[in-house]
């Protein structure tokens, strides 16, 4: 398989990402464009996956974006990793399921490489990690499938405002904390994208 990667170093307007996206996925679908692997950061914004509601929403002064991912309402924002892709599963295997948990186990090797040791949870999807006996949220995941080619991604916090988390019920999991990596101790995280390219080529490619 030959995957496009791509690496913005610039904050990426969530708006123009998804168009960005969905034009690959029909790319991709015509076999015009290759598949993708996209590492970007946005600005402070709120977005509503395909099953929110709109009690998720405690604030309810906040502007949220409605997309066509999976999930509920999340928050994005400077300092979180976005990680984007494109994978036509056509050419793969046609297996949800196994290509959740090769994204979990993605993040959950890439958070081993800055000495987190996290995990998946069957009931609540995203990577946790435990700490003082309680789970605590570091990377959200929300996927869309369309005629089999599978899109959209997973956002690793690192060094963003977890403040943000509190106007919303985040992926519409009441009481569920959220942490980071500089929440956890993690200061030294510039290699991340790196890091995350790399464990994500070897997953995939």
């Amino acid at each position: 398989m030959n995957i496009e990667v791509k690496n913005s170093l610039k904050a990426v307007d969530y708006s123009e990402s998804m168009k960005i996206l969905e034009k690959r996925v029909t790319d991709v679908l015509a076999g015009e464009k290759k598949e993708l692997l996209w590492v970007l950061e946005h600005q402070s914004v709120y977005t509503a996956g395909a099953s929110s509601n709109q009690f998720d929403l405690i604030d309810k002064k906040v502007n949220v974006i409605k997309t066509n991912r999976g999930g509920k309402h999340t928050y994005h924002g400077p300092g979180q990793k976005i990680v984007y892709f494109v994978l036509n599963l056509n050419k793969r295997e046609k297996n949800i399921r196994k290509l959740l948990n090769n994204i979990e186990q993605c993040i959950i090797s890439v958070l081993k490489d800055f000495g987190i040791k996290s995990q998946a949870d069957r009931k609540n999807i995203g990577i946790w990690i435990r700490k003082n006996k309680e789970l605590y949220k570091i990377a959200a995941i929300g996927i869309k499938v369309k005629k089999w080619v599978a899109f959209h991604g997973f956002a690793i916090n690192v060094s963003n405002d977890l403040t943000k988390f509190n106007a919303i019920v985040p992926c519409g999991i009441k009481n569920s904390k959220i942490t980071s990596l500089n929440s956890l101790g993690i200061k030294n995280y510039k290699n991340i994208n790196a890091v995350i390219i790399n464990k994500f080529l070897n997953t995939f490619l």
